[in-house]
């Protein structure tokens, strides 16, 4: 009887085993699944880029291979065509991206060192009314800006598009506020009996434990500035200055779309987004997850 006993526990342990491989596969199947119903439109993408300047792009039922041969000289042609210069538009929008994120990343951590560690008559009501500027709709504010930037001279130069991220975001200040929150004020105490002042606290010890925040940020103002079409549209006039969204709205615009050098265009403008965040996936999750509610 004792042995037959040990005989069935051995075996009951590996009924759940079964149950936890069986239900992760379909898991993962299911996951598999739908990441390539997603990834469907990108699909399409790369088979009207592959395809030859003379073979039809939209087909009924879609074409998911080029039924002749792979042209991959296209995505060398969207980058090298001399009408539209795609090397010198991405040049501009790396400009742009890298003073943005440097902007952003200096005046909403100072903002939000300010509202988080520093004590200060008014410090609540200029907060509750910092972020009660989040409910003004983009549309709103729309032309009393480009009224100031107009008559500040700035209309045709970059100005517009990059001195309003060294002025602060309501929401990456609320961001870093409430994660800088999250750290104890005994660090800040510690330092100061170490002789240490508000800028040497901040540049010592609040911004290295604000690291995943600040990534949020860069993250985001990447690909804000990055996908920005109606800044540089409003506010640009030379070409030689245009960014790679403008780029792309112009090979649509023109007559005659040669549609595969567009979609080898749009495929080549998707891969900075994709290196950005998945180089910057831990710390984003973290940024975003560890941030309190503290009020």
């Amino acid at each position: 009887m004792r042995i037959r006993t040990a005989g069935v526990h051995s075996r009951r342990p590996l009924l759940p085993r079964l149950e936890r491989l069986l239900w992760a596969s379909l898991v993962y199947g299911a996951l598999l699944l739908l990441a390539l119903f997603i990834l469907l439109p990108v699909g399409w993408m790369l088979t009207a880029a592959l395809k030859p300047d003379t073979a039809p792009v939209f087909t009924y039922p879609p074409e998911w291979l080029p039924t002749r041969h792979f042209e991959w000289q296209t995505f060398v042609r969207a980058l090298t065509d001399p009408d539209e210069p795609y090397l010198r538009y991405a040049a501009n929008t790396a400009m742009l991206v890298f003073v943005n994120i440097v902007g952003s990343v200096v005046s909403n951590s100072l903002i939000a060192y300010a509202f988080a560690r520093l004590r200060f008559r008014g410090r609540n009501l200029l907060f509750g009314i910092l972020v009660a500027t989040l409910l003004l709709p983009g549309p709103v504010l729309l032309i009393p800006q480009f009224l100031i930037f107009f008559n500040l001279g700035w209309y045709g130069t970059y100005l517009p598009l990059v001195v309003p991220s060294f002025l602060g975001n309501a929401f990456f200040v609320f961001l870093l506020r409430q994660y800088m929150r999250t750290i104890p004020r005994d660090l800040d105490e510690a330092a100061r009996i170490d002789g240490a002042g508000h800028w040497q606290i901040f540049r010592h010890v609040i911004l290295p434990l604000t690291a995943p925040a600040l990534t949020v940020v860069a993250v985001f103002t990447f690909l804000g500035t990055w996908n920005d079409f109606f800044g540089p549209l409003l506010y640009l006039d030379d070409p030689d200055d245009f960014t790679v969204a403008i780029a792309l709205a112009t090979k649509v615009s023109r007559v005659g779309t040669e549609w595969n050098l567009l979609m080898a265009a749009n495929l080549i403008a998707v891969i900075p987004p994709l290196v950005v965040y998945f180089l910057a996936q831990r710390r984003l999750i973290g940024g975003i997850a560890s941030v309190g509610i503290r009020g």
